[in-house]
């Protein structure tokens, strides 16, 4: 009837509700601020988180399988048999998901829906084998694994093409990288509650989360798959056919690029050889006075931590002098390291991770900014793919490393350093001198 007051339970669910729709109006705001709304960038924004949470329910899944559940022996064996049957065919597939997907500009967004709805199925097939762990397993893994890599690859081709006129490359990629690492750190505690109930629950919410993520990447902007006035970069220049001149690459643009992807390679490889390496050696020899789940913890924390602070800072810098930036974020990676291999200890592991984290961040953000200031607009979209595929093997060729090592805690820590240090001798010459090589471009902040 007109003017009747709503009954008490209409009025408790009204209630109920006005804080998660609040929360979601103030998220809107965020990733939409600064004209990202407008040109599409917020949308993206919002879909690499629910790729990010989807990626987490799958990793708490496989962990509590492969890791936990089982003897640290007996998990180690796994870990290194999901290495072996995913991580070696991927870093053959790698280096053909960037050529790949150049060959199918106007499709973008249909490859990141594909990369989803792939995801969702995979997470339905694990489900029936999680809790056994059998061999079946890892095909699924090897599938979720490649089709992660392919949406990385594509979201970073597709960032360019999405940039509002006020905010510049880097801030950009900073509020995408941001977006993932907090629906990262929130459905990590949402997956292990769900594996509490059972192994196979966080892979159906990941089922769920990935089929949202399917609809998402269609609802992006058309010009996500336009490719007008882009042209495909090579890692080499090769010569075009009508005698126009060759068509630059990431290793002849200039010198400060190629450096920056060797530090970036070794940052990154510096990631996944820790990743690995510290998940067993503080499982087997946890931290002083810590439990091997605190000790997991703590070096988890300080991880995220740590790239979050780079996120943050690679936006406030704007990629000002992105050269020295790396320069001095390898040089804090190396001395980290070889004082976690001198004062091995709970300082000292959790500073490396901290480290390792923020130092990533702002290396890959300082990377973007040298391709969008050397590299000529049209190679730069194909240019970021082909980096990004780069630093994704780099990551896998760490890990392989952790892997073949004994559970020693200095010595793991002396390797760290010296993956490092290939990293400082193979580009800081050429990042203190960009002068010696290279067209200059300008600056693009």
């Amino acid at each position: 009837m007109p003017g009747r007051r709503p009954g008490k339970p209409l009025r408790a669910a009204r209630a109920l509700g006005r804080p998660p729709a609040a929360l979601a109006r103030r998220v809107r705001r965020a990733t939409h601020a600064q004209g990202a709304g407008e040109s599409g960038l917020g949308r993206l924004i919002e879909l690499h988180a629910v790729n990010s949470a989807g990626d987490m329910l799958i990793t708490v899944a496989l962990a509590s399988t492969v890791f936990f559940s089982v003897p640290t022996g007996e998990a180690r064996g796994r870990v290194a048999l999901y290495l072996l049957v995913t991580m070696a065919p991927f870093a053959l597939l790698a280096p053909v998901i960037g050529p790949l997907l150049d060959r199918i500009p106007h499709g973008r967004r249909a490859a990141m829906a594909a990369a989803m709805l792939a995801r969702a199925l995979l997470a339905l097939t694990m489900a029936g084998a999680v809790a056994t762990g059998g061999l079946e397993l890892y095909p699924a893994a090897l599938g979720v694994l490649v089709s992660s890599k392919a949406y990385g690859v594509v979201r970073s081709a597709v960032v360019p093409r999405l940039l509002p006129p006020r905010i510049s490359l880097v801030k950009a990629n900073s509020r995408v990288t941001l977006a993932g690492l907090l629906a990262t750190g929130a459905a990590a505690p949402l997956g292990a509650g769900l594996n509490a109930l059972g192994p196979a629950w966080p892979l159906y919410a990941a089922c769920a989360v990935f089929s949202v993520g399917t609809f998402v990447s269609f609802s992006l902007d058309h010009k996500v798959d336009s490719a007008k006035g882009e042209r495909k970069a090579k890692l080499a220049a090769e010569s075009t056919a009508g005698g126009k001149g060759p068509r630059p690459g990431l290793r002849t643009v200039g010198t400060s690029v190629l450096s920056a992807l060797c530090a970036n390679s070794a940052l990154r490889g510096l990631s996944g050889f820790l990743t690995f390496f510290l998940a067993f050696l503080l499982r087997e020899h946890p931290l002083g006075g810590l439990s091997a789940a605190l000790s997991l913890g703590l070096v988890g924390v300080a991880a995220g931590t740590g790239n979050a602070l780079g996120t943050a800072l690679g936006a406030l810098l704007r990629a000002r002098a992105p050269e020295a930036i790396v320069t001095t974020v390898l040089f804090c990676a190396l001395g980290a390291t070889i004082a976690a291999a001198a004062l091995y200890g709970t300082v000292a592991v959790t500073a490396v991770a901290a480290t390792a984290g923020l130092v990533q961040a702002l290396g890959k953000l300082s990377l973007d900014a040298l391709i969008q200031r050397d590299m000529p607009e049209e190679f730069r979209t194909s240019a970021f793919a082909r980096s990004e595929t780069l630093m994704q093997m780099s990551w896998v060729a760490g890990g392989g490393i952790a892997m073949s090592l004994p559970l020693n805690g200095p010595l793991g820590m002396s390797v760290a350093a010296a993956v490092v240090a290939v990293g400082v001798l193979a580009a800081v010459r050429g990042l203190l001198g960009p002068s010696r090589g290279g067209t200059p471009h300008p600056r693009v902040v």
